[in-house]
């Protein structure tokens, strides 16, 4: 379509058809743009140029939603070219929508200043709305917006076209070659030029910022053949534009669009030398909890919280992987996102599966509705495998009104989220994450005997908050997993809540206790909670599952990433899940952690394997062993020391290292970070750790390396997750640490592969 340049008062017209490289041609003004965009210069990744997928001609540019944008320069004589008319005509696919923070558009081209109502801006908005907005001469702001109905669809192709025509008083909108919508305005007006503002392409010129670091109103799809004419095109050259496209290049039809065009790649950042290679992640951009793991058809399906604008926690949706094994994961579409009605419109925040009367999975969400008081409650989606037999389960269809509304008395009110349900044979039962007024956090009880109506049983279990302050006023994300009978015969649970607000320690707390289901109500087996983790705000955000293929109880987690907002718009990707973990009841009743017995695929050559020598012999064998991708299994008799332990992530002259060790005199495991890093923007430094019992046996650590993650499973009992990036390129040594005489009793160390092979 390059050939369109001569058209009659043609002003600007960038084709897109580069179809590679960092920059983009003006072909009317000849002027080539650069395009600006996050990893065109990477720090911790190979640098890489936008991306590009096919267009409706040719190509088309890919832009990310938070990175990708073009500033154009524009010469002063061809500043009041559009003055009395002003046409923009563009193909775009959007990927996603924006929540509309501050009332603002999500600009797809702009050059205004909206305090002093000068310039236009061409937009989206909330659920695929968009709009046309121009500053007029004599201090006048008008807006002409799409009708119900014509929103812009995500992952297909529309044909947008927005028309100011001054001579005649009129603002016109079209869609696909039709009249949508028409707005008049003063006959003769003309256009109020935005002098000193920038024409900017995906960006908004007056976009907010989110801490102080993101962009928002930024577009995000693909864009294609975007023209703007210094002339008010008329209803017929409109529709004939959107007729030659369709001839010309997809024999009259609409263009289709495949998902892979769009989706998130995780491509470029692969080579991240600190992504974690084999825990789960989204492709790219933002995630928060993984929750609702589900069995069904020979799969393991996970969701999580996830903005696919960008690396930045703000609307979020539920992303959505599947496994066979639990360890090779792949990508799917996002399963549910916020829509434009009653439901859920501001955010599909956590929950959990369970299944319907007739065995298919069902997902119970938190639906956000700030319209609404409380803002929160719980809300379903249904699988439409019935109707269409996709084992992937990618398409659901939410319940139109919500299940359960929080009332006055029904725990804090204003806080009530994140649904745990499980069905057996009597019904099916949930918890929601909420607190007691004047209180502590408290998971509240309800039951249903058809998965639609719920009646109110209580708080299940809640908090003393002056005794145990750190359990917070307010508890997110219960779990119940049954733990099978004790040695005595009776049968045990698993709580585990996640707690928040004022004074409370964000970490995964659990007890071990009885269920009374008659009166939904959990007796722990202790008053005071424990730890699954000792690391410091990394192991959070707990969802779990009782797995019907193998028995045993699944818990998954987010790994909290710990680092700035300036570095993870820099990597364009913000935490990861943590490794499944199998969790039990031991003989000795305490809580079994071990990780799941499926990681031992990601094997690869085994590096080491010794038994019975002294630190300095097993350091002398160590030297030759290095990596961020390992598996260590690591035994240590401590015979005269006092504190034992490894170096990971170590540089050959110690300047970076990471130690995990055991101290005897505090029964206490701990990562000291102190030199991690010498990286000026990262955050990770200090000691972090927490108490543990070894009750005489030797210091037995099961450590998994991938990049940035440090998993250390101790004897069974306790995990210490932890992050690490170091600066230097070389910190990838092992050492053996010991404060006192002590023995290895055995190490084995293999590498790992990443799951996305």
């Amino acid at each position: 379509m390059s050939g369109a340049a001569g058209e009659r008062g043609l002003w600007k017209h960038w084709t897109f058809d580069e179809g590679a490289g960092a920059s983009a041609l003006e072909s009317v003004s000849g002027i080539r743009d650069e395009i600006g965009y996050v990893l065109n210069q990477a720090e911790f990744t190979d640098p890489c140029p936008p991306a590009w997928r096919r267009g409706v001609a040719g190509s088309g540019l890919l832009f990310d939603g938070y990175s990708t944008s073009i500033a154009h320069r524009i010469h002063k004589e061809s500043e009041t070219k559009y003055r009395s008319a002003l046409s923009i005509g563009v193909w775009i696919a959007p990927r996603t929508y924006e929540w509309g923070h501050a009332g603002k558009l999500a600009a797809i081209v702009n050059r205004y200043d909206r305090e002093r109502k000068q310039g236009f801006l061409l937009g989206m908005f909330r659920h695929g709305s968009w709009s046309f907005q121009v500053g007029l001469e004599g201090g006048d702001w008008r807006e002409i917006w799409s009708p119900d109905g014509c929103e812009l669809p995500k992952q297909e192709w529309s044909y947008v076209n927005a028309v100011f025509n001054g001579d005649e008083g009129e603002l016109k909108l079209y869609l696909n070659g039709n009249e949508i919508a028409s707005l008049p305005v003063p006959r003769g007006s003309r256009l109020a030029e935005a002098t000193g503002t920038e024409l900017l392409i995906g960006k908004n010129n007056h976009g907010s910022k989110l801490a102080g670091v993101f962009d928002l109103h930024m577009f995000s799809g693909i864009m294609d053949e975007l023209k703007i004419y210094s002339r008010a095109l008329s209803r017929d050259e409109v529709a004939a534009s959107y007729q030659a496209m369709l001839d010309s290049a997809h024999g009259g039809i609409r263009p289709q669009l495949q998902y892979d065009d769009i989706k998130l790649d995780r491509t470029p950042l692969l080579t991240d030398r600190h992504r974690p290679q084999y825990h789960v992640s989204p492709p790219a951009h933002w995630m928060n909890e993984p929750h609702a793991p589900i069995y069904f058809d020979g799969q393991y399906h996970l969701f999580y919280q996830h903005n696919p604008q960008g690396p930045f926690f703000h609307h979020i949706h539920w992303g959505h992987w599947v496994s066979k094994d639990l360890v090779h994961w792949r990508d799917l579409p996002v399963a549910l996102a916020p829509e434009k009605d009653r439901l859920a419109p501001d955010g599909i925040w956590s929950g959990s599966a369970s299944y319907d009367a007739e065995g298919l999975p069902v997902l119970f969400f938190t639906a956000g509705n700030d319209s609404a008081s409380p803002n929160q409650s719980v809300a379903l989606a249904r699988s439409t495998y019935s109707q269409d037999r996709d084992p992937d389960l990618v398409r659901w269809i939410k319940h139109p009104e919500p299940l359960i509304v929080q009332k006055q008395g029904m725990g804090l009110f204003g806080d009530f989220r994140d649904p745990f349900v499980w069905k057996d044979e009597d019904g099916w039962y949930a918890l929601v994450g909420s607190g007691i007024e004047g209180g502590g956090g408290a998971a509240l009880a309800f039951a249903s005997e058809d998965m639609l109506h719920w009646t109110y049983k209580g708080p299940f279990h809640q908090a003393d908050i002056h005794k145990f302050p750190y359990l917070g006023p307010v508890w997110e994300l219960p779990v119940l997993l049954p733990l099978g009978a004790n040695k005595q015969g009776k049968n045990k649970h698993l709580l585990l809540v996640s707690p928040v607000g004022a004074g409370a320690d964000v970490e995964v707390f659990y007890w071990i206790g009885e269920l009374d289901k008659r009166n939904l109500s959990f007796y722990p087996d202790q008053e005071e909670a424990q730890l699954i983790d000792v690391g410091d705000f990394h192991f959070t955000g707990p969802s779990g599952m009782a797995d019907p293929q193998t028995g045993r109880n699944i818990v998954f987690t987010i790994a909290q990433g710990d680092r700035t907002s300036e570095l993870e718009y820099q990597s364009g990707w913000a935490h990861n899940a943590g490794l499944p973990l199998s969790v039990y009841l031991r003989e000795d009743g305490r809580l079994g952690i071990e990780p799941i017995r499926e990681l031992q695929s990601l094997r690869g050559q085994k590096r080491l394997s010794l038994r019975d020598m002294s630190l300095a012999e097993a350091n002398h064998l160590l030297k030759d062993v290095q990596g961020d991708m390992l598996e260590i299994q690591l035994e240590l008799e401590p015979e005269g020391a006092s504190r034992l332990g490894i170096k990971v992530r170590r540089s050959p002259d110690g300047e970076e290292e990471t130690l995990l060790f055991y101290d005897w005199t505090t029964s206490t495991l701990a990562a000291d970070r102190t030199r991690t890093t010498l990286h000026p923007g990262e955050k990770c430094r200090g000691i972090q750790g927490g108490r543990l019992e070894l009750d005489g046996e030797n210091l037995k650590l099961h450590i998994y390396l991938d990049r940035s993650m440090v998993e250390a499973y101790a004897n069974g009992l306790k995990s210490l997750t932890t992050r690490v990036y170091p600066s230097r390129q070389d910190a990838l040594g092992l050492e053996i640490w010991g404060e006192g005489t002590a023995l290895v009793k055995s190490m084995d160390i293999w590498e790992m592969r990443s799951i996305w092979e």
